[in-house]
């Protein structure tokens, strides 16, 4: 049986699996109980509207053009949330950091590798601090800690290969093992829901995803059971309410969406003249990262370093920080396939999803066909803003407020009908009440992939088979064994690749792409 207080740990590979995979191990903790004189840890809250008569100011928060500054702080209530989840042990502080409810604890994990968060980004998410650790000290780590639930919140074969892991790990008692995706999913479907085969839930974002995840088990003749309708677990937030004299515009960037410089420009100079054009408007250019930091997609060319190329007018800016917290002074979000368009959504900020570079999959908008919200710059720029269909919405998962109604709570932890997680949650404690759990048995084996699961798990340090980790890998006997200099000399040599990498993909990468395109 479980331990009386649920340890769940969370495995995350960038910033925003870290995000996904935190909350979502909130809304996977038991509902607290009925409030007590006695104050117990409380469950992150999904939302808390800012005060409409002073809300915060986006110019306060921002720089000119191309130099930026942090948005602001996470918005109302990540407090709650913050402190050292995982960070070298159990994240239950005397503030409650680390706790989402009264009988359950989150740990925090992060794997080592090229978009292994800064600190920056992760004080941002206002999650807490996850420990840096190779996959093979995470299966150590679970085995040796014996957590009743992980959160994968990684990329696809990272997935496959702590799934083969966890399973030849063999523990007395094996945790319940739950992934998903982080936002809208468009591309590769078939390929990341395969290598997601063998947990215990895969987390669908809405009944949109709950169709096409089970259709494509089902199609491969693979178990679809595991299919969970749930949320994004960071939909909420305080509904929008226009404030008089007031008009921001937000454009949410993405890393790697549009991908040429030349389709990155054409959108900055719009933005630009579209500030030029509403002069009265507070335009916003909201970023993922700041150079050199890693996201869940690579940047290689960072809208900062193009934005040098423009003069600016002075009611242009540009913002990092929490997306939460630019929402609540956004008028009008305009993207072209970011999942912050649910986000906006769901607290009724008007929308737009551009088609100045056409609708297709490579740029993701395809997945809003049929939403209301496909629009161009001309458009915008002549006042019109697009009216979302409420079948769509629906289909999605997002649930914007009625007018005047109070803020939308998808992901509220404490029950209820409109409690996204409730069957997730109650899912997890059929699981937990059983005497034994099944073997975890991915789709992808040596017999059904011998050409594809090998490599994955090689990345991932460990053996052809998934069984073993690769001799003197770091987390195994003879990895401790190897002595206080030879890591010191490791982890050396890892900053320095990191470092090298890093400037290849920001700096050597685009001047061979345009030396290509001459």
């Amino acid at each position: 049986m479980p331990s009386p207080t649920l340890r769940i740990a969370v495995v995350a590979d960038s910033d925003t699996r870290w995000k996904w995979g935190a909350l979502t191990a909130r809304r996977l903790a038991p509902a607290p109980a009925p409030p007590s004189p006695a104050p117990s840890p409380a469950p992150l809250p999904s939302s808390s509207p800012s005060s409409p008569s002073s809300p915060p100011s986006p110019s306060s928060a921002s720089a000119p053009l191309p130099h930026g500054a942090a948005a602001g702080p996470a918005r109302a209530g990540a407090k709650e949330a913050a402190g050292p989840v995982g960070a070298g042990g159990e994240g239950a502080g005397a503030d409650g950091a680390g706790v989402p409810g009264p009988d359950a604890v989150v740990t925090g994990y992060v794997l080592r590798g090229r978009a292994t968060p800064t600190a920056r980004q992760l004080a941002e998410a206002g999650l807490g601090t996850p420990r840096e650790v190779t996959g093979a000290e995470f299966l150590r780590a679970v085995r040796e800690e014996a957590y009743d639930v992980v959160v994968l919140a990684l990329v696809g074969g990272a997935v496959q290969a702590m799934l083969h892991g966890l399973a030849a790990a063999a523990p007395r008692r094996r945790p319940v093992v739950v992934t998903g995706y982080v936002g809208v999913v468009y591309e590769k479907l078939a390929d990341g829901l395969l290598l997601r085969h063998g947990a215990d839930l895969v987390l669908a974002n809405s009944p949109y995803d709950a169709r096409r995840f089970r259709a494509v088990y089902e199609g491969v003749g693979a178990d679809p059971s595991a299919v969970v309708r749930a949320a994004l677990p960071f939909l909420g937030g305080a509904p929008h309410r226009p404030v008089p004299g007031r008009h921001t515009v937000v454009f949410a960037a993405q890393p790697s969406v549009p991908a040429t410089r030349a389709d990155r420009m054409y959108l900055l100079r719009r933005l630009a003249g579209h500030a030029r054009l509403h002069p009265d408007r507070e335009v916003l250019l909201k970023l993922r990262s700041k150079p050199g930091e890693h996201t869940t997609h690579i940047e290689e060319l960072p809208y900062q370093r193009l934005a040098r190329s423009l003069s600016p007018p002075p009611n242009l800016r540009l913002v990092y920080g929490n997306m939460g917290r630019v929402l609540d002074v956004t008028d009008l979000l305009v993207t072209v396939s970011s999942t912050a368009a649910l986000e906006a959504l769901h607290r009724g900020v008007p929308t737009a999803v551009l088609t100045d570079l056409g609708v297709r999959e490579a740029l993701g908008n395809h997945h809003f066909i049929g939403s209301g919200l496909l629009t161009s710059w001309d458009r915008l720029d002549a006042g019109d803003e697009p009216v979302p269909d409420p079948a769509w919405l629906a289909d999605q998962g997002v649930s914007p407020p009625a007018p005047e109604g109070p803020a939308p709570d998808a992901v509220a932890a404490g029950g209820g009908a409109d409690d996204a997680f409730a069957e997730a949650r109650a899912r997890v404690a059929a699981l937990l009440a059983r005497d034994a759990l099944p073997p975890i048995a991915p789709y992808y084996t040596r017999a059904s992939a011998p050409g594809y699961l090998p490599g994955i798990l090689a990345r991932h340090r460990l053996d052809a088979s998934g069984t073993e980790p690769v001799p003197g890998a770091p987390g195994t006997r003879a990895g401790r064994g190897a002595g206080r200099v030879r890591q010191v000399l490791r982890d050396a040599a890892r900053e320095a690749a990191r470092g090298a990498y890093r400037h290849g993909v920001q700096h050597v990468a685009p001047v061979i792409r345009r030396l290509g395109e001459l």
